[in-house]
């Protein structure tokens, strides 16, 4: 699909924006999972069809080391009138902040920093070396995942359990190709509910599977059992636990060297608070933070907002923002457990309307750089990661056109 084709001219589109503009804040969720790695979604027909029904005009698709999915989010979000973020999502390693011992934004494991790309070309490009480095990285991912499955049947046995799980199929049935530890779970979980019929026999069999701990969770709530699955036999510690391979992770550096090959902004998605106010060692102050991703070239950050107090949302993402940085919300959906699209802080709270604007003006920088790279070669970032503060609002003022243009026509 030719997305881009949709639009007039930039000139052309600037001036309809004058006429046609009503300075609305709209509703936007810029990190979204899918299928093509792994979603509370069935599809990708259903994430956008619950956007409509919430009225969220902007909705990004980030899902974990691939792009697959962009032609379907495209053709999908046009049909509908939304307005598409083309993002990924990268799992790096920083050897300094692990060798230190500072925990970024995994609370478990010193230097292992989650990075986002917003705003990638689209069509996708990415070639040469980095193009082989991600794929060797797919490969080992899958690979960790395939010996996990192979402890899980070897505990099936031992348990005397009556059924094992096929990878081959669990890839086949359940992914688009990229197998993650929660397919594991969410089929374990589905084999039990086929071979045991009451929730006693489920139970009964949860307890023996656990080592002898008892099923915390509701025995209808699939998401809640997929969750302790994974932390009872996957995670550190567990039966079934492979620890994942140095190759598994890309260098930080390198990371973001790829998001801005592919022609993205390189993005750092916050913890921030979590349910009892900490912190981790790097996320605290927000200064300190500001600067050293400022030293990493990282001028774009996000949160996945039902992690956090409104109170820390709005401090952290005020601060960054008055800061020159870009920044955006959204809900990951990356669990088992099906959440609304419109977005909102810790326990359900709404989002204030400072939020909100934040949030829409960051899409629309994000939305105007990857139509500029698209359309003309060079958007907001330069090949080194630094954005053009002086255009910032001319940034702004773009996007808000691209996004009134396919909501409107």
């Amino acid at each position: 699909m030719d997305f881009w084709k949709i639009f007039p001219e930039k000139e052309e589109l600037l001036k309809w924006y004058e006429e046609h503009g009503d300075g609305q804040v709209r509703l936007v969720n810029a990190h979204m999972h899918t299928p093509y790695s792994f979603s509370a979604f069935t599809d990708i027909p259903q994430a956008l069809n619950m956007a409509v029904n919430e009225n969220v005009k902007v909705a990004g698709i980030n899902d974990f080391y691939t792009t697959d999915g962009y032609n379907e989010w495209a053709i999908g979000c046009a049909e509908r009138k939304i307005f598409p973020l083309f993002n990924i999502e990268y799992i790096s390693l920083n050897s300094s902040d692990q060798a230190a011992g500072i925990k970024v934004n995994d609370p478990n494991n010193p230097g292992r920093t989650y990075l986002s790309g917003k705003g990638l070309s689209f069509p996708a490009i990415l070639s040469g070396p980095y193009s082989f480095r991600l794929q060797s990285v797919l490969i080992e991912s899958n690979r960790q995942v395939q010996q996990m499955c192979g402890k899980l049947n070897e505990l099936l046995i031992i348990i005397k359990a009556g059924f094992q799980l096929d990878y081959d199929i669990i890839r086949s049935d359940m992914t688009k190709g990229m197998v993650r530890e929660r397919h594991l779970a969410k089929a374990l979980r589905m084999k039990i509910n086929h071979h045991f019929v009451t929730a006693s026999e489920r139970k009964m069999f949860y307890k023996t599977i656990f080592g002898g701990k008892e099923l915390k969770s509701d025995i209808g709530n699939n998401a809640a059992i997929e969750n302790e699955i994974r932390s009872n036999l996957l995670k550190a510690g567990g039966a079934a636990f492979i620890p994942e391979s140095p190759e598994a992770f890309l260098d930080m550096e390198m990371v973001c060297q790829m998001i801005l090959k592919s022609g993205g902004i390189p993005t750092y998605p916050f913890l921030a608070d979590d349910n009892n106010g900490y912190f981790t060692s790097f996320e605290a102050p927000k200064e300190t933070v500001m600067e050293i991703l400022r030293e990493r070239n990282i001028c774009s950050v996000e949160f996945i907002t039902t992690r956090n107090s409104i109170g820390v949302l709005e401090e952290y993402a005020e601060f960054f923002n008055q800061n020159g940085f870009v920044v955006t919300f959204g809900s990951e959906h990356n669990t088992p457990a099906m959440e609304p699209i419109e977005l909102f802080a810790r326990n359900s709270t709404p989002l204030s309307p400072v939020l909100l604007e934040i949030n829409y003006e960051g899409a629309c920088i994000t939305a105007a750089h990857q139509y500029l790279v698209a359309t003309e070669g060079a958007g907001y970032v330069d090949c080194d990661g630094k954005p053009d503060q002086e255009k910032r609002e001319y940034f702004k003022i773009l996007g808000k056109a691209l996004i009134e243009y396919i909501t409107k026509n």
